[in-house]
This record gives structure tokens, C-alpha cells and sequence, in this order.
């Protein structure tokens, strides 16, 4: 599964991203956290997720990606050079 958040509230948005650690979830991008859990934990986190927003600017996105497809995804990563000291 993939969840995706654009949230604008900084307090809000942290506590989000906590709720996708507690689930065991890996952060891909800053406010983007992916993983495998069943439906009944995806749905419990989508819940604390949305209840989190509350009625807080921003938007959640949860997508269900079956374990083939999420193993066949593509990564392509830079790393920004190291400045000398």
C-alpha cells in the first residue's frame, strides 16, 4: 500500500507520519510512507489518519497495491553531493 499526504498544518503533518511509523510503514518521500498491511490494519490507520486532519487543510491518500505490483516497482534514487568542509 501506498499513502500519500499533503497536509499544511507542520504539527498535523508530523503526527501523521508518526501514525504511518507506529504501523511499521517506510517513508519513501517526505510526505509519502509505503508498506504491506492487511485490511483491517489499513483501515484502522486510514481512520487515525483522517480523524489526525481532522478539519485541517490538506488531503490523505491511501492506495491498496497488491504484493506483485509492489514488488515490481521502480526506484530511481541520487543521492545530492557532499559539500567539502
Amino acid at each position: 500500500m501506498l499513502l500519500l499526504y499533503d497536509i499544511t498544518d507542520d504539527r498535523i503533518r508530523h503526527k501523521v507520519s508518526e501514525a504511518c511509523k507506529d504501523y511499521g510503514l517506510k517513508r519513501e518521500q517526505y510526505s509519502a510512507f509505503s508498506g504491506q498491511l492487511n485490511t483491517n490494519k489499513r483501515e484502522e490507520l486510514f481512520m487515525r489518519v483522517k480523524k489526525l486532519l481532522g478539519r485541517h487543510g490538506g488531503s490523505i491518500h491511501l492506495y491498496n497495491i497488491c504484493e506483485k505490483d509492489f514488488r515490481l516497482r521502480q526506484t530511481y534514487k541520487v543521492e545530492e553531493p557532499k559539500e567539502d568542509d
